[in-house]
């Protein structure tokens, strides 16, 4: 049984490139969910590295059973939950597990910024292992910028942030700035399709100067 199932969850998650193929995974994460073997479903899942479910509609019932299914592994290297359509209440549901993933990838999401509060908790969890985030086109404004920013700064992994297509202005362009001068691990920022002026693009760029390798687009 251990067998079985150990393969049908690797070749599920190794095959997500349709929308079946994705409700097929999701349905396995219920079946070990209803199962309640804790020690079957780690077996089960717990080598995971890669979870993709770009595009496919995530209600809270399906992101608490993906919370679940994420539980089970170790750490994991790469979630894709772009496009997915998921709000602050499926956040929430994601928000004990997302401190596990290596790449998270939320853009395209409508989270706005009562989601990048409930985010803030995870980019603060002490055992964060986020290096790279995507967080474009998911509806954030100034008002998040300082919050954002606060928690960012507390994580020593982060190396990428896509934070492109959202609201952002100058007047959080003092807070970016401090965030790319202070968090020495980033490598790169995105910020393209913002709302900066010309002026607030040339003040975000010319940090590039201050470190080797870093590349800051706006």
């Amino acid at each position: 049984m251990i067998d079985w199932l150990k393969e049908k969850v690797e070749g599920e998650i190794g095959n997500t490139a349709c929308e079946s193929d994705e409700r097929d995974l999701l349905n396995t994460f219920h079946y070990l969910f209803e199962f309640q073997n804790k020690t079957l479903s780690r077996v089960t899942v717990g080598s995971v590295e890669t979870i993709t479910f770009n595009g496919l509609r995530l209600t809270p019932i399906y992101c608490a059973l993906l919370s679940h299914g994420i539980g089970l592994c170790g750490i994991t290297k790469h979630l894709d939950l772009e496009n997915c359509s998921i709000q602050c209440e499926g956040l929430q549901r994601l928000g004990p597990v997302l401190h596990k993933c290596q790449v998270l990838r939320l853009g395209n999401n409508k989270l706005g910024d009562s989601g990048v509060k409930l985010l803030s908790a995870t980019l603060r969890n002490p055992d964060c292992k986020i290096q790279e985030l995507g967080l474009d086109d998911v509806g954030l404004t100034e008002s998040c910028t300082e919050d954002l920013v606060s928690a960012l700064s507390t994580n020593r992994k982060l190396t990428g942030l896509n934070l492109g297509s959202n609201y952002f202005a100058d007047r959080s362009v003092p807070a970016h700035r401090s965030l790319i001068l202070t968090r020495r691990s980033l490598e790169w920022i995105w910020l393209w399709r913002n709302q900066f002026s010309s002026n607030g693009k040339r003040h975000l760029e010319s940090l590039q100067e201050s470190r080797p390798g870093l590349s800051v687009g706006v």
